[in-house]
């Protein structure tokens, strides 16, 4: 088995949608970024961006970890390289 996990796309039947409350905006973000994380999806829009699609995505994807993730947490949960302590 992979590393990586989207079962809540799979799984989640509540609404989705943004701008009702902050428990339906964070189960919407992460619905549309696991639908956006599609293998069949990804593979369309790749090469199909421009360069500074591709630049603006990354950098705001990193600015995201950086600002919310520990470093421990980086290479856990994104970088996957280290074991959970847990």
């Amino acid at each position: 088995m992979g590393k990586h996990s989207y079962r809540f796309v799979e799984e989640y039947t509540g609404l989705v949608g943004f701008g009702l409350d902050r428990e339906t905006d964070e189960c919407s973000i992460t619905y549309y970024v696991q639908k956006f994380a599609d293998d069949d999806l990804m593979k369309a829009l790749r090469s199909r961006m421009s360069d500074s699609d591709i630049e603006a995505l990354a950098d705001m994807l990193i600015r995201i970890m950086k600002k919310y993730l520990t470093e421990d947490e980086y290479h856990t949960l994104f970088l996957k390289d280290q074991e959970e302590n847990t």
